[in-house]
């Protein structure tokens, strides 16, 4: 068998399986126990729903959250609707304030 054939064949079997220690139960069980008493202290059942805080996060879980609606849509489009305003008040009407073109 060439070598390039035995490293092949190597990498399909990990070590741990392939040596004669792990093949025993005792090296094992102790690496088990420590498995499950780890999942044994995780909490069961379904998480608890997180408060929203801040006034980003119950803006998201008023509108985005159980019931979600199309208000966003309707505030971005005023929001922007007043920002235009402001620019152009700002850049042209102001200038218009006491006196015509």
């Amino acid at each position: 068998m060439s070598f390039v054939t035995r490293r092949a064949l190597s990498t399909l079997i990990p070590p741990k399986v392939a040596s004669p220690k792990a093949i025993g139960g005792a090296p094992d069980a102790v690496a088990m126990k420590r498995v499950v008493s780890f999942y044994e202290k995780l909490p069961r059942g379904p998480a608890p729903e997180i408060k929203a805080s801040g006034f980003w996060g119950k803006y998201q879980a008023k509108h985005f959250g159980k019931n979600p609606s199309a208000k966003p849509i309707v505030h971005a489009i005023v929001g922007l609707l007043i920002v235009g305003y402001a620019q152009n008040y700002y850049f042209h009407l102001r200038h218009h304030k006491n006196h015509a073109h």
